[in-house]
Order: structure tokens, then C-alpha cells, then sequence
């Protein structure tokens, strides 16, 4: 029986096998901190700070954290705009990207160069706001949706993919059999375009997840908060007498603001941490999606 050799790790492979390690560790060991610390009784943290694992796991944090309306009403938020979000922008994706990777489609290349304009160049927050609040979406779920609703780079992936992976010959073969241009795309593209399609659901559901920026220029009324604007202010906002960890602790006064903080922090990231992992493949598929160029 002969033996297969071992493939002998060559000094550039050694080099970059630890500097990823060490960049995995990085971007890992704060967050294993955070949470083990989320856990930890505040006296035991004041003992020791670089203590990572606790002698006693205290749930209190989580408890009263929980108790906070705004973090129930800040989830229900967080999980509404980012289906309903996430549906409409693949929807206008899928709708738009189609007829902009067909060359036959009149002025297309004046609807490219418009898109790739706004990607360079912007009216600003000044402007958006005037919009937003002329129409009418003010302090509605409706502000944190539609104006990220669609991105001219997720457009060009998009459309680049259609143009790579969708023959031109299937489509005349169903449009010889009569079918319409609507038919085709709900048939025969869709079909096809599943991993650009899951691609785009990871991209569009992590971005309106951690979106809050919308919100603080939006949205006032603090019962349409996302989660992350809730996390916000419970993170950056002082101890002083008015601030919302400081009420929380008044009615009773069982843990520190600072094991508190970590705790909203591990309750807003650990939902879509626990879904990344199922989904990087989709992340690494994204990153090829728009290498084909015309």
C-alpha cells in the first residue's frame, strides 16, 4: 500500500496561517469577553477585569434588561423591518436587475451610468430628511425601509449575475413558446437565480438588522426604534439621573449599568451571530457575483 506523502507547509503558508489566527482571535475574544462578562456579578468583575470565564453565572442583567419595554417593542421593530425589508428589496432588485441585463433594453447604458452615479455621489443626510418628512414617512416603519430599500451595488450584482448565468437561448426557446417577458422571469430566471437571490437575503437582512442610523434621523417616537437604536442609547448614554439605565436600576437596584450595557449588547448581536454561520457561504458567493464585467 503506498503511502500518500504530506503536503509540506511552505514559510508564506506558516505566515499566513498565523496571521489569520491571530486576526480570527481579534475579532472573537471581544465579543467571548462581552458575553462571559454579561454573565459575571459586577464586585467579581472589579476583583479581576480580565477575567473571562465567571466563578458564578448571574442571570440578573438578562432578567432586567428584558423587563425594559423598550427592547420588546425595539425587537418586534428589528424582526418586522427586516423581513418585510429584506422581501421588498429582493423583490425591486430582481425586477430592476432583469431588464437592465438585456442590451436590447433602450438607454440601458444611461440607466447604468445613472446608477453608478449615485453610488459616487449624493444629495446627503440634509436632503433625505427634507423627503422623507415631505412625504409623509416620518416617525413610520415605512422611514426605516424605503429609503435603503435598494442599493445600486446590489443592483449591479444583480444584474451581472443574470447576464453570467441566464442563457439568452432558454429565454427565446420560451418566448418561441409564447411566453411573455413577466412569464420568463418568474419561470424560467428565478429559478436560476437562487444563489444570487440568497446572496442578496443576507446582504439586505444583516443591513436593515444593524441599520439605526435611519432611525436617529427619521424617527422620534421611541416605540419605532430598532433594536440597535435602543442598544444605542443604552450603551452611550451616561448613568446620570435621566438616563434609561439609571430608571431601569431604580425600581430595583440588583445589578451595575456596566453588566447591564453588556448584556443589551450580547441580546441585539446574538441573533444574527447565530444565523451568519449558516449563511457565510452566502457572503463569500457575493464577493464573485459582480466579477464578470460586460
Amino acid at each position: 500500500m503506498v503511502k500518500k506523502k504530506r503536503k509540506k507547509i511552505s514559510v508564506v503558508e506558516l505566515i499566513s496561517i498565523v496571521v489569520v489566527t491571530l486576526f480570527a482571535l481579534c475579532c472573537v475574544l471581544p465579543f467571548v469577553y462581552v458575553f462571559f462578562v454579561s454573565f459575571m456579578p459586577y464586585t467579581e468583575y472589579l476583583e479581576n477585569p480580565l477575567k473571562i470565564i465567571p466563578s458564578v453565572f448571574d442571570l440578573t442583567a438578562y432578567k432586567q434588561l428584558l423587563d425594559y419595554d423598550l427592547i420588546k417593542t425595539g425587537y418586534g421593530v428589528t424582526l418586522f423591518i427586516t423581513i418585510v425589508g429584506t422581501a421588498l428589496s429582493v423583490f425591486l432588485l430582481v425586477i430592476t436587475a432583469y431588464p437592465l441585463s438585456k442590451t436590447r433594453l433602450r438607454g440601458h447604458k444611461f440607466f447604468m451610468g445613472m446608477i453608478l452615479f449615485t453610488m459616487f455621489f449624493n444629495g446627503g443626510m440634509i436632503s433625505s430628511y427634507i423627503l422623507v418628512r415631505g412625504i409623509g414617512l416620518q416617525n413610520t416603519l415605512g422611514a426605516l425601509i424605503l429609503p435603503g430599500c435598494i442599493s445600486g451595488f446590489n443592483l449591479i450584482l444583480m444584474r451581472n449575475f443574470i447576464k453570467t448565468s441566464v442563457p439568452e437561448a432558454l429565454e427565446e426557446a420560451a418566448r418561441i413558446d409564447g411566453a411573455n417577458d413577466l412569464k420568463i422571469l418568474s419561470s424560467i430566471v428565478v429559478p436560476l437565480l437562487k444563489p444570487a437571490i440568497a446572496t442578496m437575503v443576507v446582504f439586505c437582512s444583516v443591513g436593515y438588522w444593524n441599520n439605526y442610523f435611519s432611525a436617529m434621523l427619521y424617527v422620534s417616537d421611541r416605540k419605532l426604534w430598532p433594536l440597535t437604536l435602543v442598544l444605542r442609547e443604552l450603551v452611550v448614554e451616561d448613568t446620570s439621573a435621566v438616563s434609561p439605565v439609571t430608571q431601569m436600576l431604580t425600581s430595583a437596584n440588583r445589578t451595575h449599568p456596566f453588566t447591564l450595557k453588556m448584556a443589551a449588547i450580547v441580546v441585539t448581536v446574538l441573533p444574527i451571530l447565530v444565523v451568519y454561520p449558516f449563511m457565510q457561504r452566502y457572503f463569500v458567493k457575493g464577493v464573485s457575483l459582480g466579477s464578470v464585467k460586460e
